[in-house]
């Protein structure tokens, strides 16, 4: 994904900042209110920084399983997965305690560096969404970025 997707202040701080200040920074541009990146490490993803996510769902999103939940699901599937509204979302691509975010327009795309998968980075808006591709380009952009810090 080219970084070139991206504005040059949005760039800096995914390259600099702090790994919550840059996931705030993400979560701004996109007009987003909450959001996670996570890790792979040993076989799962695991949680690295988080915003806006209530205690009871940090609690069970500390580990994701590869093919579990939307991170789950764009690690294994190595492409973005959107719901426009995870509030209503019957497709069971959420996992049920995702609903406790009150988060509607949800997106999780992999983030990746030389081909291999580094984490997922997940943004959220509070209103339902439909994420153009566009946008996904924007936020796997990101993603990369933050996979090769």
């Amino acid at each position: 994904m080219s970084s070139n997707l991206l504005p040059g202040s949005l760039q800096q701080a995914l390259h600099k900042a702090p790994i919550e200040e840059a996931l705030q920074e993400v979560l701004t541009h996109f007009g987003c209110q909450a959001g996670t990146w996570h890790v792979l490490r040993d076989g799962a993803l695991h949680l690295a920084a988080a915003c806006h996510i209530p205690p009871p769902v940090l609690a069970l999103v500390q580990t994701v399983p590869i093919g579990k939940g939307i991170a789950g699901l764009a690690a294994e599937r190595l492409e973005p997965i959107s719901l426009c509204n995870l509030q209503t979302d019957a497709s069971g691509q959420a996992r049920p305690a995702a609903k406790g975010t009150g988060m509607e327009g949800s997106l999780a795309v992999p983030a990746l560096h030389e081909g291999h998968l580094r984490g997922v980075l997940g943004i959220a808006k509070a209103e339902a969404h439909d994420w153009t591709d566009a946008e996904k380009a924007a936020v796997s952009a990101a993603a990369a970025v933050l996979a090769a810090r």
